[in-house]
């Protein structure tokens, strides 16, 4: 047979191609070929290392391979995710991640794309929240709250813990209350009970064992629908504020390139391993629910978490540091 100088030519042209392609091929097959790294952009113990450590046994032993957390904490998670957007985009390296994660893109500037650099590949669970005042605060309801946060916003201050809910609260409320930072929630909570802060939105774990023994006062949770640990506290929606939705949550991130095939076992994996009874009962343990998704739909939460913190941090005209 004649093989002509087109064809050679065309058949060089074509065998990068042929070699990526079976690359690709080649590591979708091999997945895991080793040990995978869970970095958790956090100190341990929070919400995101727990829910790494509960995956990462079952994980394991569906892929026959040692699934390893790693916490590398610091710059508000961006120092851990960090490392996530520059390694190799072959499954081996991933992350569990919060809130925390959308929140710092319109206030910090990331040495990643939050969206681009390292996509969401499965949600993990959610946390609800509830806004609570002390037991002796003069409000009784989110409305009554909100006429002392225009009438005297001295009296209506609000508790940050690093996230946006105060500015979320004035933007939707069209109050100009101070935020009185604290280096966590529970370091809050002796102010709020004593009435030397008026109030917080913080998660249903934290708040429940206070608000059942009245050391708390819950007003409103910005969930969906009434939580069934609190089922006379009325949602924002409910009292005319249908926008202010929210939750802490926890999702899985990869490197951008992973293979779309690589990327759709790992949430399924993630997702299967989500229903297993003990694993949702230890969740539900810290007040989670589990959620599984697939990839594209983890990707569309987070965009929409993005442009949500990013339009409250506008509002609030904060600027990136």
């Amino acid at each position: 047979m004649t093989i002509t100088r087109r064809s050679t030519l065309a058949a060089g042209l074509a065998a990068p191609g042929l070699l990526l392609a079976g690359r690709r091929a080649a590591a979708q097959a091999a997945f895991p070929s080793r040990s995978v790294r869970v970095v958790v952009p956090f100190t341990p113990g929070g919400a995101a290392d727990i829910a790494a450590r509960l995956l990462s046994e079952p994980l394991s032993q569906k892929w026959g391979q040692p699934v390893v957390v790693e916490n590398r904490a610091g710059a508000n998670g961006i120092i851990g995710t960090d490392v996530v957007a520059k390694a190799p985009a072959d499954g081996h390296t991933l992350a569990v991640t919060s809130i925390v994660h959308a929140v710092t893109a319109p206030l910090y500037r990331t040495p990643y794309d939050t969206l681009k650099d390292v996509p969401a590949i499965s949600l993990i669970y959610s946390v609800p929240l509830v806004l609570v005042t002390g037991p002796d605060y003069p409000a009784n309801s989110l409305a009554e709250l909100i006429a002392i946060a225009k009438r005297d916003p001295a009296k209506a201050t609000c508790v940050g813990t690093g996230g946006l809910y105060c500015a979320m609260f004035n933007m939707m409320m069209g109050a100009d209350i101070e935020q009185i930072p604290y280096r966590g929630s529970s370091a809050a909570h002796p102010d709020l009970m004593a009435g030397r802060v008026a109030f917080i939105v913080d998660t249903l774990p934290a708040t429940l064992g206070h608000i059942q023994t009245g050391k708390l006062k819950a007003l409103a949770t910005p969930s969906p629908a009434r939580l069934p640990q609190l089922p006379d506290v009325p949602t924002m929606g409910e009292l005319g504020f249908p926008d202010f939705i929210a939750s802490t949550w926890g999702v899985m991130l990869a490197p951008a390139g992973l293979p779309a095939a690589t990327a759709t076992r790992i949430s399924a994996d993630v997702a299967e391993v989500l229903k297993q009874p003990a694993v949702k009962d230890r969740f539900a343990a810290m007040g989670a629910e589990v959620i599984g998704s697939t990839p594209e739909e983890a990707q569309r939460f987070v965009a929409a978490e993005v442009r949500k913190w990013t339009d409250v941090a506008a509002s609030a005209k904060i600027e990136k540091q």
